[in-house]
């Protein structure tokens, strides 16, 4: 505990870097917004599902539990390892950020309706942040694919991030909640995300990477 005080003590002489802090967070909440705007655009404008080569040949399964409850570990994992070290916090919450944004152009570029037997998720807390019609590209097996890439130089964390994209990708194709290409297409333009957040939040890359030289 005391160390991870010094490193909240030395960081909170930085000015940059607590300004970067302050605006990775103004950057997610804005992120947020944009998202949800694109899936309720998404949501109305929906046409028709489509055939899919796996949904359409295996039936669905009532996963949902690890859908709604799966991310609750995952986040609460990375906001422990975020508080441990405050240096690691504005480039990984600004590529989160940027994610979202980039995964919301895409949601709204996208109408396909959902798979007509997809499970029905009975949760009013996870509709605040999904219509459900937001299919393309799935955040589910995104996001921790993307954490897998920011914390890649730590193999257990690596491990533990990239074997949860997997597994969500499973759940959700399981359920029917997203297109086999919803899935297939995440781990490709997530990495493509990851290296934008590395050349545009440079110097935030370089303090995350600071405690590992």
């Amino acid at each position: 505990m005391k160390k991870i005080l010094n490193k909240y003590k030395i960081f909170a002489t930085d000015k940059r870097a607590l300004y970067s802090l302050v605006f990775s967070f103004v950057l997610l909440a804005v992120s947020l917004v944009i998202n949800s705007y694109a899936g309720s655009y998404a949501a109305r404008e929906a046409s028709n599902s489509v055939n899919d080569i796996l949904l359409s040949n295996i039936p669905p399964f009532d996963v949902g539990w690890i859908f709604i409850f799966g991310p609750f570990v995952l986040w609460a994992l990375v906001a422990v390892l975020l508080a441990k070290d405050p240096k690691k916090i504005a480039f990984t919450i600004k590529s989160i950020a940027l994610f979202v944004v980039i995964r919301s152009v895409f949601t709204s570029l996208t109408h396909i309706g959902p798979f007509p037997t997809q499970v029905v998720l009975d949760s009013d807390f996870i509709k605040k942040f999904t219509s459900g019609s937001d299919l393309f590209f799935s955040g589910h097996t995104g996001l921790p694919f993307l954490m897998a890439l920011v914390f890649w130089k730590d193999k257990k964390l690596r491990i533990i991030f990239f074997l949860s994209a997997v597994l969500f990708g499973i759940v959700v194709l399981l359920a029917h909640l997203h297109y086999s290409i919803d899935v297939l297409s995440a781990f490709f333009i997530t990495y493509s995300i990851y290296k934008i957040a590395e050349i545009w939040f440079k110097k935030d890359k370089e303090l995350f990477d600071s405690n590992d030289n």
